[in-house]
């Protein structure tokens, strides 16, 4: 169910004029998201002056300062800028794909499933090297993906929206549970993923960084070339032949594309929640069902979400800080009891 938009020109005004107006929403977005990631920058658990921070990246220097703006709040807000846009891509794709507006990277158990595969790895052949264990993150990924369907779709009434949403949480727990059961079995193993598996935009390098940016290059360009046929797709399976689209084709792509952004993410940042869910859905309420329009406006504004949460975490518990796998959370489970609600108003 999408909500009208009050912002921009309605559904019924020209076409031009509606993708003007929209392409301009592009650009403002942008601009939103230049403006956080500054903000991540400049802002964090310990106080760097303006004019230091500036001076860190124009001009570096050895001193403290310069080495945290430089070595950890760069890394960090490009690590950010790279993991929002995955999983907001990744949850518009679902959405899409699966027809359900509860849809989501880690409540349909995706993430925990790449995480799961992180720490098989981590446990069983000893890897640290992220660029290595990706690709049991990937594995996990597809794994609980195609898990999740066959639970969720299992029966006479087939896959529905709330079904397939609590056979992601179930399995979600499930897999957690697991990677809590193999953490415990190895301390250190525990010690080096215990901030990782809540969620953190701080423990990662810029190599690694590096190392994993072809995968989300890959699954961020992938994923955005497939809005044309996804949106044949929305009319249903005839139509969208009808209309030209490879059903199989598409769908198997889509799937490849979800597997990558979600795998890169969870293997950088984690299992994070809410931030697939809430983005594409305030996309959809501003924009419309147009995929066109949906994958990039949520590619962009996930990233805001996700550092705007990073820095507010950084600033609220200095000089600590609370983590942002938390802050998501707190931030986007009173959107999902709210879509959930209204899928149930719904049903009635």
């Amino acid at each position: 169910m999408t909500v009208p938009s009050t912002l921009g020109p309605p559904a019924t005004a020209p076409p031009r004029r509606r993708s003007a107006a929209l392409g301009a929403g592009l650009l403002a977005a942008l601009a939103v998201l230049l403006a956080v990631a500054t903000l991540s920058v400049v802002y964090g658990a310990r106080s760097v002056p303006l004019g230091t921070v500036v001076e860190a990246l124009t001009s570096p220097g050895a001193s403290p300062d310069h080495t945290v703006v430089r070595e950890l709040r760069v890394p960090r807000t490009l690590l950010g800028l790279g993991v929002g846009a995955a999983l907001g891509l990744s949850g518009a794709l679902m959405q899409s794909l699966t027809r359900n507006p509860l849809a989501d990277p880690g409540l349909l158990g995706v993430n925990q499933g790449a995480a799961l595969g992180v720490t098989v790895a981590m446990f069983a052949l000893g890897l640290t090297n992220p660029a290595l264990y990706v690709w049991f993150a990937f594995a996990g990924a597809a794994l609980a993906a195609a898990a999740v369907y066959a639970l969720g779709s299992a029966g006479r009434s087939g896959a529905s929206p709330v079904r397939l949403a609590l056979a992601g949480v179930a399995l979600g727990m499930a897999c957690t549970a697991a990677c809590q059961a193999l953490l415990r079995m190895d301390p250190q193993v525990f010690d080096r993923m215990r901030f990782w598996l809540t969620g953190s935009l701080s423990a990662q390098t810029s190599g690694v960084l590096a190392a994993l940016a072809p995968f989300l290059v890959a699954g961020l360009a992938l994923g955005l070339s497939l809005a044309r046929p996804l949106n044949a797709l929305a009319l249903g399976d005839e139509a969208g032949r009808a209309l030209g689209a490879a059903v199989g084709r598409t769908r198997a792509l889509t799937a490849v594309a979800i597997t990558l952004l979600c795998g890169s993410a969870t293997a950088l940042a984690g299992p994070l929640w809410f931030v697939g869910l809430a983005v594409p859905q305030a996309v959809r309420a501003l924009v419309g069902p147009d995929q066109r329009w949906v994958l990039p406006y949520s590619a962009l504004l996930a990233p805001v979400l996700l550092l705007g949460a990073d820095v507010a975490g950084r600033l609220v518990a200095r000089p600590g800080e609370v983590q942002v796998g938390i802050m998501c959370a707190v931030l986007g489970a009173p959107v999902f009891m709210v879509l959930a609600r209204r899928r149930r108003l719904a049903a009635l």
